[in-house]
């Protein structure tokens, strides 16, 4: 099979395109066929040695994909050859196989595309844990979303205003807010035109109820002070690459909350519910993930690049001949 491969930790132009075994499945995994995959910036991070994990090089890089089982090892009784998955993990999916443990691979909804699936899985499921069951959001609040032109910033505001919320979108570029506009932001900011915090003062007045920040750096600050009192702070990552620094008199001033959001904290019971509304979503096509950029295997250093560099406008994915729809 033909895979991307790391030789040695560095920018995204240190990886290439090798020939490599198939992988065979242990007990309890499957080989999937992978059909694409999604570019994530935590990719970039792993093969810049800069993740919160360590993979030693050499090895093959990619966090989410979709495709079909096509062969199942051991104790396998969940999935069988032929069934549509998509799933996630921390290395392995820029290749044209993967093997996987079955448990943790998602079915794909019957008319789901492999592009869509490969697409929706992290970003979208990262922003509606967060919307769900950290920041709390209800109909009728308003939502402040930074990032609002990258993946899980693009997500937020289409799954905020399916909550129904009233969304403020803050990106670096015009396009960039013209997706966000096309999914249900309200209010449009481009936060490289000026003062982010007068132009978040005229937006939301009355202040915002939560925030989603997947950015961090600069922006922080003035999205915290946009927040009503009482209000909801939530941070989901820092793709500028700059851990901010908040000053604590306005937690006390506010009285506002600022959270964290990660898997693993959302209460096993909320999850399966997010989990099952957001299946939902995606096969009634309420929630479709935007799709920027394509790319081919070979062009996987590209992809990458486009994803560091913070240009990707929604999600990027890399193509496989064996691409299939739903």
């Amino acid at each position: 099979m033909r895979a991307v491969v790391c030789p040695s930790y560095g920018p995204p132009e240190v990886v290439r395109v090798e020939d490599l075994p198939s992988p065979e499945p242990q007990s309890g995994q499957v080989r999937v066929r992978v059909g694409a995959a999604a570019v994530n910036f935590p990719d970039v991070l792993v093969i810049a040695d800069k993740y919160q994990i360590s993979v030693p090089p050499p090895f093959v890089p990619g966090s989410e994909y979709a495709g079909e089982v096509i062969e199942i090892g051991p104790e396998v009784t969940e999935l069988a050859v032929g069934d549509r998955v998509s799933g996630t993990g921390i290395v392995g999916a820029f290749a044209e196989e993967i093997v996987a443990a079955a448990a943790k691979l998602n079915r794909i909804p019957d008319g789901v595309d492999d592009r869509i699936a490969a697409a929706f899985g992290v970003a979208h499921r990262t922003a509606y844990h967060t919307l769900r069951s950290v920041a709390r959001l209800e109909p009728g609040q308003r939502l402040l979303v930074l990032g609002a032109g990258g993946g899980v910033g693009l997500a937020a505001v289409q799954l905020g205003s399916a909550l129904g919320a009233s969304v403020t979108a803050v990106a670096s570029s015009q396009e960039k807010l013209d997706a966000a506009a096309s999914y249900g932001a309200a209010h449009l900011i481009n936060h490289r035109d000026g003062d982010l915090r007068s132009a978040l003062r005229e937006a939301l007045p009355d202040g915002a109820d939560a925030v989603v920040d997947p950015v961090g750096g600069d922006l922080s600050e003035p999205a915290l002070r946009a927040l009503r009192r009482g209000g909801r702070f939530v941070t989901v990552g820092f793709a500028s690459g700059t851990i901010p620094r908040i000053p604590l008199n306005l937690v006390l001033v506010k009285g506002v909350q600022i959270l964290g959001f990660q898997f693993q904290d959302i209460d096993p019971k909320e999850l399966r519910r997010n989990e099952d509304e957001l299946i939902e979503l995606l096969r009634t096509q309420r929630a479709v993930p935007h799709i920027g950029a394509r790319f081919a295997l070979d062009d996987a250093a590209q992809a990458l690049r486009l994803v560091a560099d913070g240009n990707a406008v929604g999600k990027v994915l890399i193509e496989f001949d064996s691409h299939r729809r739903g």
